[in-house]
């Protein structure tokens, strides 16, 4: 019988007008179809559609997309057993196939390069990011993820791919009326979990380091901490120990952690002028730990847009991602032994 257009929709996320549509431009209906009856579409008629999905959320146009989905449905239907003169898939001719413009994860990037994508890739990851996040495919928006970081540096994904993605999706939520709360939660989720990956599989591959870490945290009432997740694996990446501690960190907890710890450098972020707060940053530079005789002060980085552009004397202003780790991975290499 085959699932109807409606319950086909709401399993890969996708409205029953884009199906239609992709019906319509691109030959990727119903291999059947019943004069009077609703559409079924069957087994197979699922898994281009699957695919068709999975290729769009790479970045792929649909049109290209459409292409390389039913070139493999004829290859697979040429080498299946059947009668002679067959038909090709879905019984009417396609166009002709063209393989599908996926970023290649083996150009000019290796693992962990923090170089700077053309355009035209950053756009169009961007865009398979954001079609898998409003589908709310997370494997999918898993797997671009991924991808990204794998083909393009945790640094330059971060900068082009995911942050641009995080922010559209967020005006998208603040221009709707509170719609598509769930697409952005479900990304940054998502970024969070890519992340931390990066900083587990950094850490897990040193040993015996004992260099004092870079403490990185956000002011107090400061809830966004994706950025600051972001600086934290790069710098694992970069081979930098660090101590994170997160989201809304209270000033006293704060000024201990540098009292006990004696950080390389003090990282603070901030997202909006609300949460800056000038006079514990300045309090933090001003603190001196170790022992008598041979104590020392950590450099502090004012980081996040909520700081504006200056910097008082004696703070550091990084202006992103990029060179707040070109800064503390500096300053880390300057208070080794």
């Amino acid at each position: 019988m085959g699932v109807t257009t409606g319950f086909l929709a709401r399993t890969l996320g996708v409205s029953p007008t884009t199906l239609r549509s992709w019906d319509r431009r691109y030959g990727l209906g119903p291999a059947v179809r019943a004069d009077g009856r609703q559409r079924r579409w069957s087994p197979q008629d699922v898994a281009m559609l699957r695919e068709m999905c999975r290729l769009t959320a790479t970045g792929v146009p649909p049109a290209e997309a459409a292409r390389a989905v039913l070139e493999r449905a004829r290859g697979e239907s040429a080498d299946a057993p059947g009668p002679p003169g067959g038909t090709a898939a879905h019984g009417r001719d396609a166009p002709a196939p063209r393989a599908p413009s996926v970023p290649s994860a083996v150009g000019g990037h290796s693992p962990g390069a923090s170089g700077t994508l053309p355009a035209g890739i950053a756009r169009q990851e961007c865009r398979g990011l954001a079609r898998a996040a409003v589908r709310l495919d997370a494997s999918a928006v898993q797997e671009q993820l991924t991808a990204s970081v794998r083909a393009h540096g945790l640094v330059a994904a971060w900068e082009e791919v995911m942050a641009p993605t995080l922010r559209a999706a967020g005006r998208k939520w603040e221009s709707s009326g509170d719609r598509y709360v769930e697409v952005e939660h479900l990304l940054s989720w998502h970024v969070s979990t890519v992340l931390r990956h990066v900083y587990v599989s950094s850490v897990a591959s040193r040993h015996g380091q004992d260099a004092s870490p870079v403490l990185l945290t956000c002011l107090p009432d400061e809830q966004h901490t994706l950025p600051l997740e972001a600086l934290n694996a790069a710098l694992a990446e970069a081979g930098v120990p660090t101590l994170m501690l997160g989201g809304a960190v209270p000033v006293e907890a704060v000024d201990s952690a540098v009292r006990r710890v004696g950080p390389a450098a003090v990282a603070l972020w901030s997202q909006s002028r609300s949460t800056a707060n000038l006079p514990l940053a300045q309090h933090i530079a001003a603190t001196r730990w170790g022992i008598r005789g041979a104590r020392r002060q950590s450099p502090v980085l004012l980081c996040g847009p909520g700081w504006g552009r200056g910097a008082p004397d004696g703070l550091l202003r990084p202006t992103g991602l990029r060179d707040a780790v070109r800064m503390l991975v500096s300053l880390d290499a300057s208070s080794r032994p």
